[in-house]
C-alpha cells in the first residue's frame, strides 16, 4: 500500500498532523479504551504532554499500513 509519505497525502486529510485520543478513536473507528491501550502499549507511538496524548498522524498511518 506504499509508504507513510505516500499515504500521508491521501489518508485522513481532514485531520491535523497531530491528533488526540478522541480523534484517534474516530480515525480508527474504535472505542476510547482501545485507543488508550494502543498508545499506552506503544503500539501507536505517541507523546504525553501534561495529561494528554499527542499522536502524530504519520504514526497512525504507519500502524494501519505496516501489515499490508
Amino acid at each position: 500500500m506504499g509508504n507513510v509519505k505516500d499515504n500521508y497525502e491521501i489518508m485522513f486529510t481532514t485531520y491535523p498532523d497531530v491528533v488526540n485520543i478522541f480523534q484517534l478513536k474516530e480515525m480508527l473507528g474504535i472505542g476510547v479504551n482501545l485507543a488508550y491501550k494502543l498508545v499506552r502499549n506503544k503500539t501507536i507511538p505517541s507523546l504525553k504532554v501534561g495529561r494528554e496524548y499527542k499522536i502524530p498522524k504519520g504514526n497512525i498511518i504507519s500502524y494501519l499500513t505496516k501489515n499490508v
